[in-house]
């Protein structure tokens, strides 16, 4: 809630000229309510759109099961254990 529209920002600045891949850390996400799950499904949307993919890593046990009760886990690519990028 607090964090969702700025990383909607950096986000929508990558994709300006789009990367091949644009990584997101979550190790440190704690929670996440319906705008936060909303805001990264939108942006990897977006990310498909201009042909580049939002790899979430990092995703915690907390989120992994908000995800799979939403049934958004399958929407979005998570790739867990350290970022690579």
């Amino acid at each position: 809630m607090l964090t969702a529209t700025q990383l909607s920002t950096v986000v929508n600045e990558a994709l300006a000229d789009p990367p091949p891949r644009i990584v997101l850390d979550l190790g440190g996400v704690t929670f996440c309510d319906s705008q936060g799950l909303g805001t990264l499904v939108v942006l990897s949307r977006k990310a498909s759109h201009a042909q580049s993919l939002l790899i979430l890593t990092g995703v915690g046990d907390f989120l992994l099961r908000v995800l799979d009760i939403t049934g958004l886990r399958s929407a979005l690519m998570i790739r867990n254990g350290a970022p690579t990028d």
